[in-house]
This record gives C-alpha cells, structure tokens and sequence, in this order.
C-alpha cells in the first residue's frame, strides 16, 4: 500500500527493525527522550497517524519500516520576545517580517514559537509553508505560500534562482580589499554537525558583498546571495575576515549559552524582489527593521 498521506507540517519517522509489538514500544524505544505517557497523550488526541493518514490506537501493530507520521510537540516551551510583522498576504502569498531568534519552521526545542506556527495561527490558514528559510538567528523577510495549488510556482522562483534577494550586515572592516568583492566557495557539514564550511574543490555557493557604509571599526555590508547554501553569508563574510557581529557560530563556536537578546546577530533579509509567476507583476517587498545605526537609503536594482 503506498503512502497517500501528506502534510508538509507533520514529522515522519520509518519505524527501524526491533522485536516491538505495538507501533507505540517502537516510538518510545526510537525516542527515548519522549515518556511514554506523552505518547499516549498523542495517540489519543489524534497526533499520530499512519501512511494513509489514519490515526493509530495505544494497540496498532509494529513493522518494521512502516511510515509514521505525527507532529512534533515541546512542553513548557520558552516564550520568544519579538513579534513579527505580516507586509504582504493575498490568496497565493504571505510576506512576513521576523524579529531575531524566532525559528521560521519547528525544530528542536521550538514548536509554537516559530514564525510558521504564528502566522497560522494569526491568519487561521492551515495550508502556510514557507518557500525559503532564514537562520533563527537573522531578522528580516520570509515568504509563505499560502496556497497549495499555487505552491509549485513560487517554490520554482528559489529553485530556478529567479528571486532577487538583498541582506544588510554590521561587521569589521576591510579596507585592504576592494569591493565589490565575489565570494565563491565550496560549503560542506562540518562539526558539530550545524557548522557549516569550505573545502577546496568546485564552488557551489557564490555571494555578491558591497560596502554601503564605512564607519571606524563596523561597516555596513549589502550581501546578495546567488546560491542559497546554509550558513552561507556568514560563513564567507568570516572567511574575508569580517565574521558579522554578534555571530555565535563564525569563525569560532562560541560557548553555549542562552540567547542574549540584547545581542542579536547583525544580519537583514532585507529584500525580495521578483517577477510574480501568476501576474507577470513585479514584486519588491523591503523589511521594515533595521540594523543598529542609520542606514542611507541605496537603490535596490537586484544582484548584478
């Protein structure tokens, strides 16, 4: 029987082979930081569903590598400060603006203090799910669709590489370089494993980076991204030798350590601008925050 269930917001797990009776001994032995109990509760509030999307019983039997799907939850999860701005929201799109910290989908810790789960349930639509992401560390614009018919055409302006995308950063100078400056470089998983960092070999991430303004120690940076590689911007402002302020990661990994939010990672999405695939209309939509210090207003033309 083929899996016909689908929900982009729903975790999913291929049960590993055990002696298990039940589908429940097998996700409490995978999970083993989930109590049982939590799992039950669940079950029996119709959290956990099978590959067709029917929800389990306590009693459904095990097999290895059957499909499950169920969605993740925290409990006792932090409150994160900040709230974010909603620029744009028509029947295809919603344009959002992130505070610092705030995670754009769950992962980890974090289920009901992310962007997604907000703006779900602000705007009661079910069917959101982000067409990019940004770092839960970096501000700035995050587009959503919002309809699942449209959906393909807009995942196809990331994939296709034909969205404009601008971010301002606060970092050292660099006044033995001259600018613009073309980083392109090879990222590869480094360790730990949510490090990111580059090898010798075939580029495959490439960033544009411009001065916009030039004080005594911190400049203000534009970086326009033409690959979307994880960690990319901060990982190539760190290899010029300007790693962004406040970074935690670049070039070395801080100690952990709670989020100190009066210290957020100087980076901005601060532009997206596009072609609409529906319309023909172009869109230009600009984050309404901004970096620490004035900002001269520049031109927006997209990556040159």
């Amino acid at each position: 029987m083929t899996d016909a269930f689908h929900d982009p917001h729903a975790s999913t797990v291929h049960l590993p082979v055990g002696e298990w009776a039940t589908v429940l001994d097998a996700l409490c032995a995978h999970f083993a930081s989930v109590g049982r109990a939590q799992w039950l509760d669940r079950i029996e509030r119709g959290r956990v569903l099978d590959a067709q999307g029917q929800a389990i019983t306590p009693h459904t039997p095990y097999r290895a590598g059957l499909r499950i799907h169920y969605y993740r939850e925290v409990a006792h999860e932090m409150p994160i400060p900040g709230v974010e701005t909603v620029l744009h929201a028509d029947a295809h799109l919603v344009v959002a603006d992130k505070p610092h910290y705030l995670p754009v989908t769950p992962a980890g810790g974090f289920v009901e203090q992310t962007l997604l789960r907000r703006l779900m349930r602000r705007l009661d639509n079910p069917n959101l799910v982000p067409l990019h992401r940004i770092d839960r560390a970096t501000a700035g614009l995050v587009l959503f669709s919002a309809n699942p018919g449209s959906r393909a055409a807009y995942q196809a302006l990331f994939r296709e590489r034909r969205i404009d995308k601008l971010y301002h950063a606060l970092a050292p100078g660099l006044p033995q370089l001259s600018f613009p400056q073309r980083r392109r470089s090879r990222i590869v998983a480094g360790e730990p494993f949510f490090r990111m960092r580059e090898i010798a070999g075939e580029p495959n991430s490439e960033t544009l980076i411009e001065v916009i303004e030039r004080a005594a120690d911190i400049w203000r940076y534009a970086l326009r991204p033409v690959t979307g590689r994880k960690h990319q911007l901060r990982l190539h402002m760190a290899a010029l030798g300007a790693p962004i302020l406040h970074d935690t990661l670049y070039p070395e990994l801080a100690a952990a350590a709670a989020d100190d939010y009066r210290r957020p990672l100087q980076l901005l999405a601060r532009n997206l601008a596009f072609d609409d695939p529906l319309s023909g209309e172009r869109r230009n939509f600009q984050s309404a925050l901004e970096l620490a210090g004035p900002v001269p207003e520049v031109g927006y033309a997209g990556p040159r």
